[in-house]
């Protein structure tokens, strides 16, 4: 049984908007790695109290689109491009050497809610390029029925709504926000599922956040993993 203290819910949920690492993909700390070639390329030296700041605010902003960490991180715009260019090289050269894997059960998951009649989009905050790449090393292209990154809903990650709201209208899975669901694993994929109104914003603890966190803010149900989702819903 799913372990949430919240085991049902109350709506019948229609299209069901996934993140992706940490929820979907397990990619073994790779944002941080990446981010190392990116602080390097903007002059950061490793080890210094900038470098650990910086590391530090990553680590807290997990699920944010890459883009808007660069911008506060080094201010200005031709910095934070340069900072996110350099990241999503990096990370799509440790795709390419196999450091990307599906998270226990998701495929499956993912199959299961499609079975059961639920559309499934999934999301990222990393850009369309990178995205791409770890669809193609999963061999994931044609699993959900939509892909989405901030660039595909007007340039605005998570916490914003918008990304769950272009899944709304572009899959035309329902006509009711409330019979979204919306899942993640950081705090930013519960604000964004929130924000866009979702009658279930559910996190998963096989990522960046904790239970207290994503209660905090606002996950309608914990579950130990996406595996449990389909049970969930049902």
């Amino acid at each position: 049984m799913p372990q949430t203290d919240n085991p049902t819910t109350d709506r019948d949920i229609r299209l069901v908007v996934l993140d992706m690492a940490g929820t979907t993909v397990a990619d073994g700390g790779l944002v941080e790695r990446a981010f190392e070639a990116a602080a390097a390329e903007l002059g950061v030296a490793p080890g210094s109290a900038d470098h650990e700041a910086k590391l530090a605010y990553v680590r807290a902003t997990m699920g944010e689109s890459k883009i808007s960490v660069f911008r506060h991180l080094f201010g200005d715009e031709d910095s934070a491009r340069r900072a996110n260019t350099v990241f999503e090289k990096a990370y799509g050269a440790l795709i390419g050497e196999g450091l990307v894997t599906p998270v226990d059960g998701a495929r499956e998951a993912i199959g299961e809610l499609t079975a059961d009649g639920r559309t499934v989009v999934l999301t990222t905050g990393f850009a369309r390029a990178t995205q791409d790449a770890i669809l193609d090393a999963l061999g994931w292209r044609d699993l959900a029925a939509l892909t989405l990154c901030p660039a595909d809903a007007g340039g605005r990650g998570r916490p914003y709504p918008d990304m769950v709201l272009e899944a709304f209208l572009r899959t035309r899975a329902t006509d009711d926000v409330r019979q979204v669901a919306v899942v993640g694993d950081t705090a930013y994929d519960m604000a964004s599922g929130v924000h866009a109104g979702a009658g279930a914003v559910v996190g998963v603890l096989t990522g960046a956040h904790e239970r207290e966190a994503l209660r905090e803010a606002g996950a309608t149900h914990v579950i130990a993993s996406v595996s449990e989702l389909p049970a969930l819903l049902r």
